[in-house]
């Protein structure tokens, strides 16, 4: 066993899953390029077998399906059951997908099934790290590589620290959480995910750190929204139990704030990115 992640399955079941649900097209829009990114370096060909870890509600599963077809496969396994229930709608017709409601860090694959295992952003939540790897490690054909994207240095990613910084002043400052317990931040630092690759029995471990611009649409007003639904306005509204004055004055400091990011093209938030790569 590698721990207990029932407080994990719960949050991503019945807290942040519906709203992610909710939120599906504004947060696949966003997040999109690192999956670009994630692709440019996954090197997925056509007749893999691919592994998806933490497909939430499917868009890495859908793509990863196309860039191994024809004859290829891909599984989806996520601990969360709402957000894995609208991945079935989304990939309901496509051939060669599969999803599974499971705890990757635990859960019983069969021996050296898969050619390739992704994920992006998925990783940073087992409650045993070392031994999720080792886990996923043993479904891996040998050879096969491992490649998943992390959030880096909290300072470098404005979609979690501009959030924070513009409640605050509103609300007041919810409990600071640990960021090396299980959640976004516990893979930010380089050395600990080597570590934790290493333990699982992974080799030729290679660690990006990359500079990516989050598409945040044309509105700041939308983006707002979407940062007063997930992410660390929304943990400070839940925390105050805002009122409706108070979440509109959160939401159009945001919107003015993320005025600075807007470009020719649209709002682009900038993103520090680990992508890692490792061979089982």
């Amino acid at each position: 066993m590698t721990g207990d992640n029932s407080e994990q399955r719960d949050f991503w079941s019945d807290a942040a899953g519906p709203k992610w649900v909710e939120m599906q097209v504004q947060m696949d829009q966003l997040m999109q390029p690192v999956l670009d990114a994630l692709w440019s370096r996954a090197g997925l060909q056509p007749g893999q077998n691919v592994l998806d870890v933490g497909s939430g509600t499917g868009a890495s599963t859908l793509q990863a399906a196309e860039l191994v077809a024809p004859g290829g496969s891909v599984t989806g396994a996520d601990i969360s059951d709402s957000m894995t229930a609208l991945a079935r709608t989304r990939t309901a017709d496509h051939n060669g997908v599969s999803l599974l409601l499971a705890d990757v860090a635990e859960h019983r694959f069969p021996a050296a099934s898969f050619d390739a295992v992704i994920s992006r952003f998925g990783v940073m939540f087992f409650a045993d790290s070392d031994a999720a790897f080792a886990n996923i490690r043993a479904s891996m054909v040998p050879g096969a590589q491992l490649c998943f994207a992390a959030w880096a240095q909290i300072p470098d990613n404005p979609w979690f620290t501009l959030a924070a910084s513009v409640a605050k002043p509103i609300t007041g400052a919810p409990p600071r959480p640990d960021p090396d317990a299980p959640g976004p931040f516990a893979f930010r630092d380089p050395e600990r995910v080597h570590g934790h690759l290493t333990a699982g029995g992974f080799s030729d471990i290679r660690i990006e750190t990359a500079d990516i611009l989050l598409d945040g649409g044309d509105d700041p007003r939308v983006l707002a929204e979407t940062m007063c639904r997930i992410g660390p306005a929304e943990v400070a509204l839940r925390f105050a139990e805002a009122d409706t004055r108070t979440e509109r004055a959160v939401r159009d400091a945001l919107a003015t704030a993320l005025d600075a990011y807007t470009t020719p093209e649209g709002l682009r938030v900038p993103a520090s990115i680990h992508f890692v790569t490792a061979r089982a």
